[in-house]
């Protein structure tokens, strides 16, 4: 009965982590879907880059600020204000006009919206068992992939009721866009709210084990408060951390690239028109959900050996960038959607991995959130580049040039992974020798 009881909580703090985190996304994808729109009302793709990238900087200081108050104030109240806050700024957004407000608005959004994933890190690490933990992360990992995606078909799609019926026209504004992520998210919100527990121990179930090689030791299986100091100085002298922040920095600075940039690239390269551009850029984050998901399984039956499947995968995300950079795709959507869905398979994989299950794995219980925080903050670092940079490049030179630049960038991530690989496989070897050469406990 027990058992029944710890697996429904765990099917329930899952369905609310999912669900909250696909609500931040439609408050986020809004405005890769809304870009096009105002490019039309005279904005240029630098101005509208801009606004992604500031986005992007705000992001990327609220993952290290948030990551810690996660740790330190815990899961479900960082998870809830990050998504009021985020309402409110979306509904600002939708009032005003000027790209000074634009940016100012924008940031404070993204800022805000850097306490989802850092909260729900923190709630899972004290919910779900080690063996687990990367097929739980692949799956919450889902909500940002098949959330972009679910944003842009259900926001694309009014987009394009409007642009195809009168009656509708009013939803091919991208006010109007605004206005209903802000009221989806709301409603998402209610239901954390009613369903959402920060620990097992609020409802009488035991909290399972941290991974025995986080950096914290038996420490790491305690979520009380600790200063900042105590959870960084362990981390910064950790390798992998370092690793995993420099593949974090290029694979984010990709994947921020198409998720700002693929509706633009298809309605402009393409040939197809803006609702069924944003509709079709939802083909990219939801085959890089497929692989998210086998990639988990497959790590957790690997019993946490995550270079054997992260090293392969940035590879080949390499090669696919290289292919998009150097075939044709002016009017031929089939091929350009072949090209796009190649890139998300490879990138998404590894992505996942870096600020979800291995961050849970370097920080235990107690620093699981600021790993993660710091984690993404490397990579939204670099992801600044993703809007102003980018459009320059599309803008200046063509679209070939800005996925080549990417093909480049990724290179590094390729030597990060392999000394990640390297690495862990020793660590992960030695721990595993430790284990075999303990004394057993003799009989009572």
């Amino acid at each position: 009965m027990a058992k029944d009881q710890t697996r429904n909580w765990q099917r329930l703090t899952l369905l609310s982590l999912f669900l909250g985190y696909v609500g931040y996304y439609i408050c986020r994808s809004n405005l890769a879907v809304a870009t096009p729109l105002l490019l039309k009302e005279g904005f240029t793709k630098v101005e509208m880059g801009t606004v992604a990238s500031v986005g992007v900087m705000l992001y990327a200081i609220g993952k290290i600020i948030n990551g810690y108050l996660g740790d330190f104030l815990g899961g479900k109240l960082l998870f809830l204000t990050g998504m009021i806050c985020s309402i409110i700024f979306t509904i600002l957004f939708g009032l005003v006009s000027g790209l000074t407000l634009f940016v100012i608005i924008w940031a404070f959004n993204r800022f805000f919206q850097s306490m989802g994933w850092v909260a729900l890190v923190k709630t899972a690490s004290r919910w779900f068992p080690v063996e687990r933990h990367a097929t739980v992360m692949a799956i919450l990992s889902l909500s940002f992939l098949f959330g972009d995606a679910f944003a842009r078909i259900y926001l694309g799609g009014l987009i394009s009721l409007g642009e195809s019926y009168s009656t509708f026209g009013f939803l091919a504004n991208w006010r109007t866009i605004f206005f209903v992520a802000a009221l989806t998210l709301s409603l998402i919100a209610l239901f954390v709210y009613k369903t959402l527990k920060s620990s097992p121990n609020e409802v009488g179930i035991p909290e399972p084990s941290a991974n025995p090689i986080n950096v914290f030791g038996e420490e790491g299986n305690h979520a009380e408060k600790i200063s900042i100091k105590e959870v960084l100085k362990p981390l910064m002298a950790s390798p992998l951390f370092w690793l995993i922040c420099i593949m974090n920095f290029s694979l984010t600075l990709v994947r921020e690239t198409f998720n700002f940039w693929t509706p633009t690239f298809l309605n402009e390269v393409a040939q197809i028109n803006i609702g069924g551009a944003a509709m079709g850029s939802m083909l990219f984050p939801l085959v890089g959900g497929c692989s998210t998901y086998l990639a988990g399984i497959t790590s957790d039956r690997l019993r946490g050996r995550h270079g054997r499947v992260v090293l392969p995968s940035l590879i080949l995300l390499v090669i696919s960038l290289i292919l998009l950079a150097t075939i044709d795709v002016s009017g031929k959507p089939v091929l350009a959607l072949t090209l796009l869905s190649l890139v998300a398979f490879f990138l998404m994989a590894p992505y996942s991995f870096l600020s979800g299950v291995m961050a849970i794995d370097l920080g235990g219980k107690r620093g699981c959130s600021t790993v993660a925080g710091l984690v993404d903050s490397a990579g939204y670092l670099g992801a600044i580049l993703s809007g102003h940079t980018v459009g320059w490049i599309a803008q200046e030179y063509g679209w070939k040039m800005a996925f080549g630049g990417l093909a480049g960038i990724c290179c590094t991530a390729i030597v990060a992974g392999t000394v990640y690989w390297l690495i862990q496989e020793r660590e992960m070897n030695l721990a595993a020798l430790t284990a075999e050469s303990k004394p057993e406990a003799p009989d009572a």
